[in-house]
């Protein structure tokens, strides 16, 4: 019998032999969950350790929890546990903060360098058996275009030292921005002390937040109204920053002009069919993804796990 239970709640990736491999030196048992949240609970009752990808854990499947001394999520968000639950019950919370920001930066640069140079309008041009550029028009130069970030995390950061090469400006917002992170900030980047200001004045919107009460609807009608109507507004961050309906309406209607999403609310959507609007270029959450970054991810959090179980300090607890 082994030393220690670990219990996978939702198996995501192609395998989890890093997993195996790794928790097999501390000879901890590897268990792999399935089915639904009662499901995966029956099994995850008596683990040592968890490792979470989507699966909620709540108040009561805390509370369900006998031995739990760690819940080790392999992503950077952690708004589907309950973290102060998990505090009481002395259980600690990992993330990856800092596995996948390569890569979501530079999908965030493709959504938005694919919406300024209008390639979804030129691509439905050519399927449409035309050829010449009216549907693109009016295109700005890159050197003539505003891009504002809201929040200044490391993904945010990473973007923001792309844009300058391409002429573009970057204005920040991050009210919990420290002021020696701002002093140290790239010459290249100026900040706003605002959301409206900030939304008022760019030429595209890339959101950079964590999911929580306060930023649920971040983006709605009334915010969407204030930006220009030549605007363009990316989400690879959290699907409820954004109110869907009022992205959908102002796209209908012209108060914008164009957004791309790498996250929506719910995921999956109920209907993608309501997603193919004129404007919008949506991708399937896979912002995050890169062989190497999964890779990342498994490592990081197994060893979360590991150090937790072996009484070594964390490296990314959150609670």
């Amino acid at each position: 019998m082994s030393t220690y239970r670990v219990v996978v709640t939702d198996q995501v990736f192609p395998t989890v032999d890093i997993e195996r491999e790794m928790l097999a030196e501390i000879d901890a048992e590897l268990v792999v969950a399935s089915g639904g949240r009662e499901e995966v609970l029956t099994v995850a009752q008596d683990a040592d350790a968890l490792l979470n990808t989507y699966l909620p854990i709540d108040a009561d499947f805390v509370s369900s929890l006998k031995r739990c001394q760690v819940v080790a999520r392999y992503g950077i968000g952690v708004d589907n546990i309950d973290l102060e639950a998990a505090a009481s019950a002395d259980i600690a919370v990992t993330n990856v903060p800092d596995y996948s920001v390569e890569e979501v930066a530079a999908h965030t640069l493709t959504l938005l360098l694919a919406l300024l140079r209008r390639l979804p309008e030129g691509v439905e041009t050519v399927r449409a058996g035309e050829w010449n550029i009216g549907r693109t028009r009016p295109i700005r130069r890159l050197s003539e275009v505003t891009v504002g970030l809201v929040g200044f995390g490391r993904i945010a950061q990473r973007l923001a030292r792309s844009l300058p090469p391409l002429g573009v400006r970057c204005v920040v917002f991050d009210p919990f921005l420290s002021d020696q992170a701002r002093a140290t900030a790239d010459e290249h980047v100026s900040f706003v002390d605002g959301l409206e200001e900030l939304l008022s004045s760019v030429d595209a919107v890339s959101l950079h937040c964590p999911l929580t009460p306060e930023t649920r609807g971040l983006i709605g009608r009334e915010q969407l109204e204030r930006m220009p109507s030549h605007a363009v507004l990316v989400n690879t961050s959290r699907g409820p920053l954004v109110d869907l309906d009022a992205l959908i309406f102002a796209l209908k209607s012209g108060t914008l002009r164009g957004a791309g999403l790498d996250v929506v609310d719910p995921e999956p959507p109920e209907d993608t069919g309501r997603l193919m609007v004129p404007g919008m270029l949506v991708t399937p959450h896979m912002a995050f993804y890169s062989e190497e970054a999964l890779q990342e991810s498994q490592l990081k959090a197994t060893t979360q796990v590991i150090n937790t179980l072996t009484g070594r300090p964390l490296d990314y607890r959150v609670n």
